[in-house]
């Protein structure tokens, strides 16, 4: 794996060289990277799946589960909350799009982007499946998320007779993580041809043109990160976020490649067991914060939409910021697992409080590609924290194991991704007769 962490760096360097040598031939490289990142997707469903089965079939109370969940869910709509006012403070600080005076009629076509928003009815509609298998081929996360959670619950209602499919599931995980450490040699490809097709669409004008938002968006995302995640990191969990973030050097780089935070979903729960979180806990804390711990893209909304409403000479009163930023703590929820629902929600947004903002969204488009990226990472790091927080306060974290492997005298397993034995997984309670 040492040699493939080489390769996809090198890969990145060789696409933004074709990207600028040839942008015709890179613009049509984007096939390779969308192909790599559809290999991952397929792998989160049945990951998803087993990781969540597991985690709950292990343990006899479901009040154990319950709580987890809560305090999940708690967590992060306070962090996504932090994320967008603290998005809103910075694009009031920078006025990005200030003195641009953009023609919102050179982008009517991102109209079309607000039909893939969703109103709340038909987002919680959406978490049911058609059928029990449809939640594996449907590709969203929610769905899979609801099987799992019911297939969990009744193994444990089943007591010992459950004990024979929770261990066939067991093998079925290892098969599924061996077959995704397989897909993974061909992330040096997937980052070339994802690298080199924005290079070669977009080149330097987009960057500079749009070069204050995107500087901003990137230092609050490093700021949110180190400082805001970091104090809470070592607060909650007594853990150094350096540490941490070098751990998961890896699933950064692959984030960066990809601009999708999705392709490391898998990694991240093996890697938190591996660091010594609970299997409950990394089961449901991981894929829950995927769909509802989006901090990166918090910030990109609220900086997003300062953006085109300075661009347009429109800017927005404080009272329609924090009107639109109760809206997006809202919206921003159902903006996982959906390719370009980040644009979707913005247009959305726009559109349900200043429909004659929506022509705008398409002045993000150019960079949106550029923006993605450090949106992923810190979405990533956000779900990374909040793993080990919530172990931390559930007492289903191994601070003893945590210290050996952030030492790096745990290595992790890169041929497998999973521990036979995880360190910290809870031994099954007795059911009382």
């Amino acid at each position: 794996m040492h040699y493939l962490y080489l390769a996809v760096l090198a890969a990145v360097v060789l696409g933004i060289i074709v990207g600028f040598a040839a942008p015709g031939f890179a613009k049509g490289l984007t096939p390779l990277g969308n192909g790599f990142v559809n290999l991952i997707k397929m792998m989160i469903s049945p990951i998803i799946f087993c990781t969540i089965v597991l985690g709950i079939g292990s343990v006899a109370k479901a009040a154990k589960v319950g709580k987890v969940g809560l305090l999940a869910i708690g967590y992060f709509l306070a962090m996504s909350t932090v994320a967008l006012v603290i998005g809103l403070v910075v694009g009031n600080l920078l006025h990005p799009g200030s003195g641009l005076h953009l023609d919102p009629a050179a982008a009517a076509k991102a109209h079309q982007q607000a039909t893939g928003g969703q109103g709340s009815t038909d987002f919680l509609l959406g978490v049911i499946p058609t059928s029990l298998l449809s939640a594996f081929t449907s590709g969203s996360v929610l769905q899979t998320l609801l099987v799992a959670l019911l297939a969990g619950f009744a193994l444990q209602k089943l007591g010992p007779a459950g004990q024979p499919i929770l261990r066939g599931i067991e093998h079925l995980q290892k098969l599924v993580f061996r077959i995704l450490s397989m897909i993974m040699w061909a992330a040096p490809i997937g980052a070339f041809g994802a690298i080199a097709a924005v290079v070669g669409s977009t080149g330097w004008a987009a960057l500079r043109s749009l070069l204050v938002v995107m500087l901003g968006f990137y230092i609050t995302c490093v700021l949110f990160v180190f400082v805001v995640l970091g104090a809470v990191l070592w607060l909650g969990a007594r853990v150094n976020v350096f540490s941490l973030m070098r751990y998961l050097a890896r699933e950064f780089l692959l984030i960066l490649s990809t601009s999708s935070s999705e392709s490391a979903l898998p990694r991240l729960i093996a890697k938190m067991q591996h660091l010594g979180v609970s299997r409950s806990v990394a089961g449901i804390t991981v894929p829950t914060g995927y769909s509802f711990n989006l901090d990166g893209t918090a910030i990109y909304l609220t900086m997003a939409t300062l953006f085109i409403a300075s661009a347009q000479g429109s800017p927005l009163s404080i009272g329609e910021q924090i009107s639109l930023l109760v809206f997006m703590v809202i919206a921003s929820k159902g903006a996982a697992g959906v390719s370009g629902a980040g644009i979707a929600t913005l247009a959305g947004g726009l559109q349900s409080h200043r429909p004659d903002l929506v022509g705008g969204v398409g002045f993000i488009l150019g960079i949106d590609r550029f923006m993605s990226e450090a949106r992923a990472l810190t979405n990533f790091a956000g779900n990374a924290v909040a793993t080990v927080v919530i172990g931390s306060w559930t007492k289903e974290f191994d601070r003893t194991k945590a210290a050996q492997v952030l030492s790096g005298r745990a290595p992790f397993n890169e041929t497998t991704l999973i521990d036979d034995e995880p360190a910290a997984a809870p031994v099954p309670e007795q059911v009382p007769a």
